[in-house]
């Protein structure tokens, strides 16, 4: 068994009654993208969450953005599966990532409910949840596992 295929086992057995294949550690996504160039992450945040917070560091090739809401506002984007339809193919695997863990596993479902198999959740997201002071970046997600991003 491959290291790509013993991490998505891994992953699946964290669906947990979720209506996608599973989740993923921030870890494990880099190591999934590191392992397989057909992998592919989607970055689920607004396009000022990536150009005001950072970006993850990943081959052009293995990244999309497909905005899960809108901002100002946090609107529900309401073209999301056509534009996830542009970006990957249903035979793909796709990563979702979003903020904290939350708005990538709404897309993750969405994917799966629309024929994408190996929709998975990367779970604490970007900057993981917020400290006792109330930042981020300091407990769990992308950035505090010391995953290649870059800062706005």
């Amino acid at each position: 068994m491959s290291s790509t295929e013993r991490l998505l086992a891994a992953a699946r057995t964290r669906a947990l009654d979720q209506p996608y294949a599973g989740a993923v550690t921030p870890q494990e996504a880099y190591a999934l993208l590191q392992g397989d160039p057909k992998v592919k992450l989607i970055d689920v945040r607004t396009n000022a969450e990536r150009d005001w917070v950072g970006k993850v560091v990943i081959p052009v090739t293995q990244h999309a953005a497909v905005e899960w809401s809108t901002w100002p506002g946090g609107v529900p984007n309401p073209v999301f599966a056509e534009q996830l339809d542009q970006v990957a193919s249903r035979d793909e695997v796709l990563m979702f990532l979003c903020r904290s863990g939350v708005r990538s596993r709404h897309a993750a479902r969405v994917a799966t409910e629309r024929g994408y198999q190996n929709a998975f959740d990367i779970l604490e997201g970007f900057e993981g949840d917020k400290d006792a002071e109330g930042h981020r970046k300091s407990v769990g997600g992308w950035c505090k596992a010391g995953l290649p991003w870059m800062g706005a």
